[in-house]
């Protein structure tokens, strides 16, 4: 029931699945509701603390999920092979674009050379630092990584719901319930 099987998957890929999907939703939002805020505003150091810190812990989980991937089967696509195929490098992008946008927030917040805090509760260090603008570069692909991370998130789903509603099969419900996976 942990582990990923040929015809679905686990529950620690459900875990991770569902934590990341939420934490990309929650930092897009408050990423974006950060840029509106004034120097006097409450949030203006708490928003940026918090979008930090979720964001490196959400880099760890995603490359606890990329090493569990490799690790483990991965479910048979079902679909036509255009679907599939469709499937495939959607998955790729999202996995992509999910390590472009974390990356970046890193590189933004390490520009200065200081390491970033996570709920004050240990410190990412700052690995690279001093590039040549690497604030507004990396802040530039930060904010264009993330609006095609939601665009390719938001088909994702999309394709989700097309296989459940349209095809009437288990592609999104093996991604809910792990016992779905062990069923004939």
């Amino acid at each position: 029931m942990w582990k990923n099987t040929r015809s679905g998957w686990g529950l620690v890929s459900i875990l991770l699945h569902w934590v990341s999907a939420l934490a990309i939703i929650g930092l897009f939002i408050l990423g974006w509701w950060m840029t509106g805020l004034g120097y006097y505003d409450n949030w203006y150091n708490l928003g940026p603390w918090w979008h930090r810190s979720v964001g490196m812990l959400l880099l760890f989980a995603t490359l606890l999920r990329l090493g569990w991937r490799f690790a483990n089967p991965t479910p048979v696509e079902k679909g036509h092979r255009l679907e599939r195929l469709a499937a495939h490098f959607g998955h790729i992008g999202l996995y992509v674009l999910m390590l472009v946008v974390l990356c970046s927030g890193y590189l933004i917040s390490t520009a200065d050379g200081k390491g970033i805090s996570v709920f004050d509760a240990f410190v990412v260090p700052a690995l690279i630092s001093d590039l040549p603008n690497q604030a507004t570069v990396a802040g530039q692909v930060h904010w264009y990584g993330a609006l095609a991370l939601m665009l390719l998130a938001a088909g994702h789903s999309l394709a989700a719901f097309k296989h459940h509603w349209v095809d009437r099969n288990d592609v999104m419900l093996r991604m809910v319930d792990p016992r779905r996976s062990r069923r004939p």
